[in-house]
């Protein structure tokens, strides 16, 4: 390819490293400060030698291995190999998911709002734009596997070499190449951003599917995934640094296809043809909520998917519970014994405790599209027919509430229908179903915030999503680090009452429910009053 068609790219990198010099800086502090804190806190759960080789146990169950992967140096269970096993995987899953979101956003994203074309409009060349992308990805990869692979030797833990550090962030940094890759190659391949998105976390999903089928049962399925290949490192044991290569070396072919790609499409189309709608749109689809569920639909599905698993996960581990936790002093500092109440039933309120915020995430993006569609100058054209702000903002937050709902029900049936499959005593499905469905009113809370912001000043809804991950850390993290008990009572999740454990709490769900309800009225008028963007 000729150099003229790169013209600009250096230029174009400097230009999207100025456009996320917060977005960048959160995700490197975020993934590192968690890398750190968790290597930390298995010195202090794990302290002695005894406890390590209780938890290497449990770690043998195939339901654990479908989770985190295959337990390299079980049989020395050093802090290094507890911190590869248990963390490395899901944190790499992460990482694929800032990858992703980064380069959906500079590639397929702006094509679609006509930047892209912009850019071309003036001297730069037909690749600046992917190569510019491609380039920062790569670039904040190896910072990231920089950061947290000194960054763990700096800790200066037992076990925890400078090469197996190293190697740890040079693992995640490899799937963080793999993915910017893959997304490039999906921006070409789909029409929109929605598809690029959807097709490359549809890629991510079945990588960590074939890697868990892989490792419980049949070893070559996983070196299928690249997922496999980054695990196969065995970082903190083995220390092999070929199953990265190969990583970088599969994303260096993506990205080659994914700029050869793009050097021979028109912009504003993609290589998978797309199915020609309806030439007239249905009674349902003519209204605000019918239009805002379908331009969400693949999205939900997957989100429904993707929670109902992890419940299932979750629920899989239910029947081995007692025996696994009966040698393991930490779970004292999660579960305080309660008489009467099995060890079970105590660990599936702190599961929904987190299953119920994950279940919030996409009813918060469920009302958040509003704020996106505004920006992007398409309510206009609702508002300029016979549809009013409340119709509008109602539809959005109807469709919220109900996302709520059944995301939390889809969790509870994986959690419940699998652990009720395979505990001795099995607890009824209503129970599940009940300890689920508590959380709705601290749900409420939060979709209430995101009505309050998006309706007074949409500029501000990055703050609901700082307040749900300060739930998540003061809820479930809690008990683990001995946080006082009036931080998780700053979360609405704190507040609920730990069905089965305890009794239904009316008074509180009624003052969250109001509360809620409160925040949700002042968010349409403020939406009544305020000027929309154009």
């Amino acid at each position: 390819m000729s150099k003229q068609l790169y013209s600009k790219s250096m230029e174009l990198s400097r230009f999207i490293v100025r456009q996320d010099r917060i977005r960048i800086p959160v995700w490197l502090v975020a993934l590192s400060a968690f890398t750190f804190l968790v290597a930390v806190s298995f010195t202090d759960l794990y302290a002695t030698k005894q406890d390590r080789e209780a938890i290497a146990e449990t770690m043998g169950n195939p339901a654990m291995t479908a989770m985190v992967g295959q337990g390299y140096g079980l049989e020395n269970y050093t802090f290094g190999a507890m911190m590869a096993h248990q963390t490395l995987l899901m944190t790499a899953v992460v990482v694929g998911i800032m990858s992703i979101l980064l380069v959906t956003r500079h590639t397929r994203a702006n094509e679609e709002d006509g930047r892209v074309e912009m850019i071309r409009s003036l001297p730069a060349g037909r690749l600046a734009n992917l190569n510019a992308t491609i380039s920062v990805l790569f670039g904040t990869n190896v910072l990231l596997a920089l950061l947290i692979g000194f960054g763990l030797y700096a800790l200066g833990l037992e076990s925890m070499d400078l090469e197996g550090s190293l190697l740890y962030g040079a693992a995640l940094g490899a799937t963080g190449f793999f993915f910017a890759s893959l997304t490039a190659l999906s921006a070409q391949l789909s029409k929109g951003s929605r598809g690029a998105t959807g097709l490359s976390f549809a890629v991510l999903g079945i990588a960590y599917l074939m890697r868990a089928i892989g490792d419980v049962g049949n070893e070559t399925l996983s070196w299928l995934s690249p997922l496999g290949w980054v695990l196969g490192a065995e970082v903190y044991v083995n220390n092999y640094w070929w199953p990265i290569l190969l990583t970088v070396g599969v994303a260096g072919v993506l990205a080659v296809l994914a700029l050869y790609l793009n050097a021979i499409r028109d912009l504003g189309s993609g290589f998978l043809p797309s199915k020609p709608g309806r030439k007239h749109a249905t009674a349902f689809l003519q209204s605000p909520f019918g239009l805002a569920l379908r331009i969400q639909r693949t999205g939900l599905i997957a989100w429904g998917i993707g929670i109902f698993m992890i419940g299932a996960s979750y629920g899989s581990v239910l029947g081995d519970l007692e025996s696994i936790f009966a040698n393991i002093d930490m779970m004292e500092d999660l579960l305080t014994p309660v008489e009467g109440v099995s060890l079970t039933e105590q660990f599936i309120t702190m599961l929904m405790s987190i299953l119920s915020i994950i279940s919030t995430i996409p009813a918060l993006m469920v009302l958040f599209k509003l704020k996106a569609e505004e920006k992007k100058n398409r309510t206009e054209h609702l508002l300029g027919r016979a549809v009013s702000r409340k119709r509008l903002m109602g539809s959005y937050f109807i469709l919220s509430i109900f996302v709520g709902i059944v995301m939390l029900s889809l969790a509870a049936i994986g959690l419940g229908v699998v652990g009720g499959a395979v505990m001795d005593d099995a607890i009824g499905f209503s129970t599940f179903y009940s300890a689920a469905m508590v959380y709705l009113p601290a749900t409420w809370i939060m979709i209430g915030f995101a009505v309050l912001f998006v309706g007074m000043e949409p500029k501000l809804t990055g703050l609901t999503w700082l307040y749900l991950i300060f739930s998540f850390v003061a809820v479930y993290m809690g008990g683990l680090f001995q946080f006082p008990e009036w931080v998780s009572k700053l979360s609405p999740y704190g507040h609920i009452p730990q069905i089965p454990i305890e009794d239904m709490d009316v008074t509180n769900v009624s003052i969250l429910t109001i509360f809620a309800m409160v925040l949700t009225i002042l968010g349409f008028i403020g939406y009544k009053k305020r000027d929309i963007q154009g």
